[in-house]
C-alpha cells in the first residue's frame, strides 16, 4: 500500500555492505483480539523484519493467531513479561531489535524512524514516548507514577526523558546480548 511504502525503513547499509537484519518481538498474554492488527502495522512499516511472537501462558488463541498471520511463534512458560524478554534476548540473533507489546498499543508507523535513529547514530537504545491523548496506553496511576519517576531520573542522570516505562523500545544486538535481564515481571521496563 502506498501508506507502507511511505513509512518503509530507509536506514543504510552496515559496513559489510549488508542491510542489518530486524527483529520484531512481541511479549504477548492474552492478546487474540490485537496481535494480528499488531503483526500486520509492524510487517507494513518494517517488511523485512522477522516477527517473533512470545506468548506467555495465554488462556486465549493468541498462539493460533499469531501462527496464522505468519508470525515465528515461540512459547515462555515461566510467567511474567521479564522471565519473557530474557527469553527473546537469549533466542532471537538479529541486529536490531524492536520490543513492542502486543495489544497495539504502540504505532508501528514510528518504528523506521526509531531503527534509523538507532543505525545511523549507532545508539544502544531508542525509547519509543507514547502520547498521552491514548489513554488505553495506561493503566489507572499509571501516568502519575511514570511522571514522577521519569521526573526523579532526568534530575539524577541530568538527561531528557519522557516515557521511562515505555514498552516501545529499539535495541541494537549489543545491548541485547550483554544486559542482564534480572526482572521476572513488568518491573523489566524500568531495569532497562
Amino acid at each position: 500500500s502506498e501508506e507502507g511504502r511511505k513509512h518503509r525503513m530507509t536506514y543504510g547499509e552496515g559496513h559489510d555492505g549488508a542491510r542489518p537484519k530486524v527483529a520484531v518481538i512481541l511479549p504477548c498474554y492474552n492478546e487474540a483480539v490485537a496481535i494480528t492488527e499488531t503483526i500486520s502495522g509492524f510487517r507494513a512499516a518494517l517488511p523485512d523484519a522477522e516477527i517473533y511472537v512470545y506468548d506467555n501462558n495465554s488462556k486465549d488463541n493468541t498462539v493460533a493467531v499469531a501462527q496464522a498471520v505468519g508470525a515465528i511463534v515461540r512459547i515462555e512458560r515461566m510467567q511474567g513479561k521479564g522471565h519473557v524478554v530474557r527469553r527473546m534476548f537469549a533466542d532471537i540473533e538479529a541486529d536490531i531489535y524492536v520490543l513492542a507489546d502486543g495489544d497495539a498499543t504502540y504505532d508501528a508507523t514510528a518504528a523506521p524512524a526509531m531503527v534509523r535513529k538507532l543505525w545511523e547514530e549507532q545508539l544502544d537504545m531508542v525509547v519509543g514516548a507514547r502520547q498521552s491523548e491514548v489513554v488505553a496506553a495506561y493503566r489507572p496511576g499509571h501516568v502519575l507514577g511514570n511522571r514522577l519517576l521519569t521526573g526523579l531520573l532526568a534530575r539524577m542522570f541530568g538527561r531528557s526523558f519522557s516515557d521511562i516505562l515505555s514498552g516501545y523500545r529499539v535495541f541494537s544486538r549489543r545491548f541485547v546480548k550483554s544486559f542482564p535481564v534480572l526482572s521476572a515481571g513488568f518491573e523489566i521496563e524500568t531495569e532497562i
